[in-house]
């Protein structure tokens, strides 16, 4: 997340928006017959609309009407299942004069909505921010409707990268092996300034304009579903931007978390998520690390007010089904009320029995992140179970770049990796972790490592074939670079080369890549779409040997297949004698090596050249 200082002052008077019409808005919009889960809270909003009384046609029963402290806002909650119309009005009535209405619908559902398939560790996530991405479609670049406009001479600001832009690119991402599409946040993100990243959203039921609709939406999720892959919605549940028309006009003053001592009830989180499990933590600690904001432009939600928690359960539900969604990763998931989101995510799972989830576990040791995993025993140890399906593995990420950088020593080099997998028993379900070496909080790779090819395909490797789903991030198949710490986060996050029409390099085009891009690309679409077909590196058993020399040797089993991974990272040839890994090449007498294709047999000693992965099929 990107951090913004402009402070706005915020406001829950009833005034935000008096020459609106007597019903303003309806949220959801509309929903759908035959969910799990019958009730339906529906959000009726308009000026002093509590004042009066809502009834609805064809004599459908009210299950509760619930007021709050703004009289703008009025929660009808229905029974879904007790409605027996595609169709119905909300009217608003004065005594018996009729003041406005709205026309509800209850849609039918796709065929195969409740079962339908998530991302696994069969898949490979591409994560893109889409402003960066390509510029499909000029005519949306700015609109009149929101506040910043393109200009792509702004490091920080829009560029006009778009959902059109990602559906004329799916060739280029299918091509390259990857078979899931994360996409960072685009519903509205209507901030004066820095609003290209889209956490601090301003409508969760709307697409950024700028992007382009909800129908472009659905049907980027549509076509990807035809290639079978799938579409994976950054969700935001901890903070939303300050310039939401609910923000604008809160509820009730509980729907965020207020700081009496902060200006304009702002004061910013500490940061220590880890108090979360803490049983030692003080309550102030918790407290500011939980409700403080995230930045001045981004209000901290506060998800234990059970109007709150139903508007975000619902509102995920929504773009799950409209959408046809194959997952959902969650932004800063540990800043969240632990409880609510236990809730959020089994009431998610529970309408969506095979869907997945994956939360931002931004912490550092395999016993926190695994707390945060559905069923952990770590979890279960604190008295919680989160619900939560995976979580991403930020002890790897933070051990890969040391472990290729530092010299061999006791607790140094290679040897971090393999401790980082001493872990894996923590995890109850270890094949549902995200695998990654960077994203686009992070440092680049390439940047880490001076676009150097051979410190790329070794981490590649590794992501890619070890337990877990690997995540990799726009432009790192290309060998791009970007420096955090020098140009900030605009320059991790540089435009694709050939997403815009006066680029001069168009590397979406093999044929016109660079020889620099044509070698990171080449080995990523070869490694990507081998690990497609191979179940036993999607589900199989991992048996690690302790790194020698600088060099991690480890296999993946199952009854049908065995695949032995080296990772060399030493300056020089390593020679490895085979006996010591006797007990995985039991009965196996050659084996060929997917990378370079090279067939050998499996005798004495093998040569691995310097700073080179290598991961061979094993046959008896």
């Amino acid at each position: 997340m990107k951090k913004i200082f402009v402070v706005i002052a915020l406001s829950i008077a009833a005034t935000a928006f008096s020459q609106t019409k007597p019903l303003e808005k309806v949220e959801p919009a509309f929903w759908w017959k035959g969910m799990k889960n019958p009730e339906l809270q529906i959000l009726v909003y308009g000026k002093d609309i509590a004042r009066n009384e809502i009834e609805l046609s064809d004599g459908i029963k009210i299950k509760n009407i619930q007021k709050v402290e703004n009289p703008n806002y009025v929660f009808v909650t229905v029974d879904t299942h007790e409605i027996n119309v595609p169709k119905f009005k909300i009217n608003l009535k004065k005594g018996k004069k009729s003041i406005s209405s709205y026309t509800y619908e209850l849609k039918e559902r796709a065929p195969g909505s409740a079962d339908r398939e998530s991302f696994t560790s069969k898949d490979v996530m591409y994560l893109i921010m889409p402003d960066r991405f390509a510029n499909g479609d000029q005519k949306n670049d700015s609109r009149p409707d929101l506040i910043e406009k393109a200009d792509r001479s702004l490091p920080n600001g829009r560029h006009g990268g778009d959902l059109r832009g990602i559906i004329n690119n799916l060739d280029y991402i299918q091509n390259l092996g990857a078979t899931s599409v994360w996409l960072t946040p685009v519903n509205e993100d209507n901030e004066k300034v820095y609003s290209y990243h889209g956490y601090a959203q301003t409508d969760l039921y709307k697409i950024d304009g700028r992007y382009g609709t909800n129908e472009e939406y659905r049907e980027l999720s549509q076509k990807l579903n035809q290639r079978n892959m799938k579409l994976v919605m950054d969700y935001v549940t901890n903070h939303w931007g300050v310039s939401h028309w609910i923000i604008k006009d809160l509820p009730s003053k509980d729907w965020i978390h207020w700081f009496d001592e902060g200006k304009n009830g702002f004061y910013r989180s500490n940061y220590k998520t880890t108090t979360q499990f803490d049983t030692n933590a003080s309550e102030i600690d918790k407290k500011y690390a939980l409700d403080g904001w995230f930045d001045t432009t981004m209000p901290d939600i506060n998800q234990k007010n059970p109007l709150v928690l139903k508007y975000l359960t619902q509102n995920a539900i929504w773009w799950i089904e409209y959408a046809e969604l194959g997952g959902l990763r969650v932004d800063t998931y540990p800043y969240n009320d632990k409880e609510a989101m236990a809730s959020w995510a089994k009431a998610i799972t529970d309408e969506y029995p095979k869907f997945n989830i994956v939360g931002e576990t931004w912490l550092y040791t395999a016993g926190q992140i695994s707390a945060w995993q559905k069923n952990s025993k770590t979890g279960e140890a604190a008295n919680y179970n989160s619900n939560l399906p995976s979580v991403m593995d930020f002890m790897l990420f933070a051990d890969m770049p040391k472990a290729l950088k530092e010299k061999e020593g006791w607790d140094t080099g290679m040897i971090r990796l393999y401790n980082v997998f001493t872990s894996d028993f923590l995890y109850p379900d270890i094949n549902n972790l995200l695998v990654f070496f960077e994203n686009h909080d992070t440092e680049r790779w390439n940047e880490i490592f001076n676009a150097d090819p051979k410190a790329y395909k070794m981490a590649l490797t590794m992501i890619s074939t070890v337990r877990g789903i690997p995540q990799i991030y726009y432009g790192s198949e290309i060998g791009m670079k970007g420096d955090k710490n020098k140009g900030g986060d605009a320059d991790i996050r540089r435009d694709f080369p050939g997403g815009w029409t006066s680029d001069s390099n168009n590397a979406f085009n093999p044929s016109s890549q660079t020889p620099e891009q044509k070698e990171f690309y080449q080995f990523s679409q070869k490694l990507l779409n081998w690990r497609k077909g191979k179940e036993v590196i999607h589900s199989g058993k991992t048996k690690n040997y302790v790194p020698q020399d600088g060099v991690f040797v480890y296999f993946r089993y199952d009854d049908k297949d065995k695949v032995m991974v080296i990772i060399n990272n030493n300056e020089k040839d390593q020679t490895l004698d085979l006996k010591r890994f006797a007990e995985s090449l039991d009965n196996v007498t050659k084996g060929k090596d997917i990378i370079s294709e090279k067939e050998f047999s499996i005798e004495k000693n093998l040569t691995v050249p310097s700073k080179t992965p290598m991961v061979i099929e094993l046959q008896n």
